[in-house]
């Protein structure tokens, strides 16, 4: 699975099923997602990438200065 850094994800398992999050670090099975509301940028979720849908939007962020709010006016126009 193709899912890089600013990509738009779509969680299908878990407590937060159907949830809409940003990637902000991705590893070899492994993305670490936030969506400023209930998991933040400063302690991401670490969700491993089967249970990621992938959308083919990819955000162009500075993910080092990155802030909560930033990232759910990011979201909120999807």
């Amino acid at each position: 699975m193709d899912i890089c850094k600013g990509s738009l994800v779509y969680s299908r398992a878990g407590r937060d099923k159907g949830g809409l999050f940003l990637v902000l670090s991705a590893e070899e099975n492994y993305a670490y997602i936030a969506d400023g509301n209930t998991r933040k940028v400063s302690a991401p979720k670490r969700k491993n990438i089967r249970h990621l849908n992938k959308t083919n939007t990819v955000l162009n962020m500075d993910f080092d200065n990155i802030s909560d709010s930033q990232v759910r006016k990011a979201l909120e126009k999807f």
